[in-house]
C-alpha cells in the first residue's frame, strides 16, 4: 500500500536524537584541563513529585505505599549520558603544559589565576559550605549551614509552600587542586520509599580563595492533597573520581501555606 501525502511527508523528516555522548565527553574533557568553567545540565530525573489524582476519600490525607511506588516508577528515568572522565592532572602539571606557548600561558593564567592559592595542607580539597533554597516568595531565608552539625537538620525541616517555584544553591570551595566533574545527587524519600533521584552536573573547577555557587534549574514544589507532608532527602556532593566530598540528610515539609 502506498503511503498517503501526510505519511510521505513525515517519513521524509530527519530523525532527531538527544545530544550524543561523544560531544558531551569532548566538552567535559576540555573543561577538566582548563578550568574553572561553570556550567550546568538538566536533571536526569524529573525533580518534583507528580500530582496524583486522589482515589480515596477526601479525609485520607496520606498516600498509600502503592501510590508512592507508582509515583517513583513514573519519575524514574535511566541516565543516558555515556561519559568517561579524563585522567586526573594536578594544577602544577597543567601549568607546566606548553609553558613556552605565550598565548596558551595567558589563557591558562586567565582561567586558573596567576599565582597559586594558599591553602591549609590539612584542609580538604573541596569543602561544601551551604545549601540554600532560593524562593522569592519565602517569608525568610532557607539555608543549611553544612559546616555545622549535620545531624540537626532532621529535627528542623524546611517548610515549603506547595506549588512554589524555587532553586537549590550549593556553595563550596576548591582549595588546592582542580576537581573534575563535580556532581550534586539528591534522593527523595516518602515513608521510607524512594520516589525520586536527581543528578545535577556541577562542572569542573580550579582552586581559588572565594567560594563558588552552583544554582540548579527552576523547580516547582509538589502540590495537591497527596503531595503534602514530610520528605526525607539524602544529598551527596561527589565528582568523576567518586570522592564523597559531603553527604547529609535533611527534611522538607510541603504545606498548603507557609504558616500553616
Amino acid at each position: 500500500m502506498q503511503p498517503d501525502g501526510i505519511s510521505q511527508e513525515v517519513a521524509s523528516w530527519p530523525s532527531c536524537t538527544s545530544p550524543g555522548s561523544v560531544s558531551y565527553g569532548r566538552l567535559r574533557s576540555l573543561i577538566a584541563i582548563l578550568c574553572p568553567v561553570e556550567w550546568t545540565s538538566r536533571s536526569t530525573d524529573k525533580p518534583t513529585v507528580k500530582r496524583q489524582r486522589p482515589t480515596q476519600k477526601m479525609a485520607e490525607q496520606e498516600p498509600t505505599s502503592e501510590q508512592l511506588v507508582a509515583i517513583a516508577a513514573e519519575n524514574e528515568e535511566e541516565d543516558r549520558v555515556n561519559y568517561r572522565p579524563p585522567a586526573q592532572k594536578t594544577l602544577q602539571e597543567i601549568q607546566e603544559l606548553d609553558k613556552h606557548d605565550e598565548s596558551l600561558r595567558k589563557y591558562k593564567e586567565a582561567l586558573l589565576g596567576a599565582s597559586p592559592v594558599a591553602a591549609d595542607p590539612a584542609a580538604p580539597n573541596v569543602v561544601v559550605t551551604r545549601l540554600t533554597l532560593v524562593c522569592e516568595t519565602a517569608p525568610g531565608p532557607l539555608t543549611l549551614d553544612l559546616k555545622g552539625d549535620l545531624e540537626s537538620f532532621r529535627k528542623n525541616p524546611f517548610v515549603l509552600k506547595e506549588g512554589v517555584e524555587y532553586r537549590i544553591k550549593i556553595s563550596f570551595k576548591v582549595n588546592k587542586e582542580i576537581v573534575s566533574g563535580l556532581k550534586y545527587v539528591q534522593m527523595t524519600y516518602r515513608k521510607g520509599i524512594r520516589i525520586d533521584k536527581t543528578d545535577y552536573m556541577v562542572g569542573s573547577y580550579g582552586p581559588r580563595p572565594d567560594e563558588y555557587d552552583f544554582l540548579t534549574t527552576l523547580e516547582e514544589a509538589p502540590k495537591g492533597m497527596l503531595a503534602r507532608g514530610t520528605y526525607n532527602i539524602k544529598s551527596f556532593f561527589t565528582d568523576d573520581d567518586k570522592h564523597d566530598h559531603l553527604s547529609w540528610d535533611w527534611d522538607l515539609n510541603i504545606k498548603k501555606d507557609w504558616t500553616e
